[in-house]
């Protein structure tokens, strides 16, 4: 049986951010675990057709790793290209196992230390643990009646088949989310027809992109000018947060009337233009930024099917909808989201007392920080719940919250202890401080159920405020809230 100081599960962004951030601190002594036969987590995995990121690449992108971006929103394969970058460059490879899904992380109180159980390396024991999953990597399809009848093709948007080609068949996506967006103007030109079932639409925005020219790349190089490109994204993405959270008239001025327009301009039907319109305020879901959605919608080999005609059931040969239609299809698209709250960790976490994290999140995942859970000594959640931006890069969040994670590891070694573990009532304070700022938010009062909400009703998935709020909470290391053994 191995033993190591650290050990990272998961290989994107968050893992690549806690093992740059360790090498740094000079400890070597770490191993990530990746339950994939590839690295890179979320943009290795999903190379679904109009794959791209939505928040600028320069901003979207490490702190500490600039790069040569050729056009302000990266591309699946730029992303890649880019995380790949980051492994090579720090020898990132060399610390991982691929093909090691965790099944099981049980605190071990007589070794102060984790117990991971694996599938494929047994079991592993380490001080410390960073998980670094994600919330976006368990990927959800609901229980549709006669779902596993279907004769066809089928797959989840996260595992897209590049092995099947869709071209002049009769395609169904359910879902209108974020990937299905990108998908939607994608495939719809070369599909016989296209199927759409909309649960609930999503408010669209322009999609500002904008290709470097070569010139402008070469100007980029130079860090300090790339480092100020960042700041101006940054500080322009920041100002979200006013109407997000102070003032729905904000809101409206900064995105709701673009928004609108953005429908009058691009569909001239009616009856469509109605069946696209949200009836929630304007951020109380996730913004879609695209210029090619609405052409999409109108395109003559492209149905569209709202609440009051959605999946009845999905039969043999296709999909019956509510109204009695039956749907003769080829292949069907799940673009239905991920377990990101409730279900944000994917194995069974077992701390003090052999209480579970899936007990001590019975009301609703809850993490100081959104990072550490009373009860789980030396667990970090990279991620957590409550760390969700939907205003900036989810990168500077994780950054974020290395500061936090390393100070906790730092703390216990220059004390010569061996655990750490946050304090309840800190736990508790932080806990209702965030949901008593949640409550004047778009999130909770727009008037929409979107995935940021667990089962609870509470929004789990976004932090309430301005993300540099968040950043120097992470900075300030409270010891007082901490218990050290």
């Amino acid at each position: 049986m191995s033993r190591y100081t650290v050990i990272i599960i998961g290989s994107g962004f968050g893992g690549q951010c806690a093992a740059i951030n360790l090498k740094k601190r000079g400890i070597d002594d770490f191993i990530i675990l990746e339950r994939r036969e590839f690295m890179g987590g979320t943009w290795a995995q999903n190379t679904y057709p109009g794959a791209a990121v939505d928040v600028q690449s320069p901003l979207y992108s490490i702190e500490s790793e600039p790069y040569d971006w050729s056009q302000m929103f990266a591309e699946q394969h730029e992303l890649r290209e880019y995380t790949d970058y980051v492994l090579k460059k720090h020898k990132l490879a060399e610390k991982t196992f691929t093909r090691t899904n965790v099944q099981k992380i049980e605190w071990n109180a007589g070794e102060q230390c984790w117990d991971i159980h694996t599938d494929s390396k047994g079991l592993l024991q380490a001080q410390f643990v960073i998980n670094a999953s994600g919330p976006l990597s368990t990927a959800v399809i609901p229980p549709f009646p006669g779902r596993d009848s279907f004769t066809g093709k089928a797959f989840h948007t996260n595992e897209w088949d590049h092995s099947y080609d869709y071209k002049n068949k009769r395609v169904a996506i359910i879902g209108s989310g974020a990937s299905a967006a990108q998908i939607i103007p994608a495939i719809a030109p070369d599909v016989a027809h296209l199927h759409i079932f909309q649960r609930t639409p999503h408010w669209v925005l322009p999609r500002p992109d904008y290709v470097f020219k070569p010139w402008q790349r070469k100007l980029l190089r130079n860090k300090t000018i790339y480092r100020l490109l960042r700041e101006i994204i940054y500080w322009s993405l920041e100002t979200r947060v006013i109407g997000f959270k102070y003032s729905e008239t904000m809101l409206d001025l900064l995105a709701g009337r673009a928004a609108r327009k953005h429908i009058k301009t691009q569909i001239k039907d009616p009856v469509l233009r109605q069946k696209v319109t949200p009836e929630f305020t304007i951020g109380c879901k996730r913004i879609i930024l695209s210029d090619t959605l609405y052409p999409a919608y109108c395109r003559s080999n492209v149905s569209l099917h709202d609440k009051h005609d959605g999946v009845a059931e999905i039969t043999p040969t296709g999909i019956k909808t509510a109204q009695g239609n039956e749907l003769e299809l080829d292949l069907i698209i799940y673009s239905t989201g991920y377990d990101a709250t409730d279900g944000a960790i994917s194995y069974p976490v077992v701390g003090k007392d052999g209480r579970t994290l899936l007990d001590a999140w019975a009301d609703f995942p809850r993490a100081y920080l959104g990072t550490a859970a009373p009860g789980f000594p030396n667990l970090f959640v990279v991620t957590g719940p409550n760390t969700g931006i939907g205003h900036t890069s989810a990168i500077f969040v994780i950054e974020a919250q290395m500061n936090y994670i390393m100070s906790a590891i730092e703390e216990v070694r220059k004390n010569n202890k061996q655990v750490i573990e946050v304090d309840a009532g800190a736990e508790e304070r932080y806990t209702q401080h965030i949901h008593e700022e949640m409550a004047k938010t778009v999130w909770q009062t727009g008037g929409c159920n979107s995935w940021y909400k667990s089962k609870s009703g509470k929004v789990i998935a976004m932090f309430p405020g301005f993300s540099f709020t968040f950043r120097r909470w992470t900075k300030n290391f409270r010891k007082r809230d901490h218990h050290l053994a």
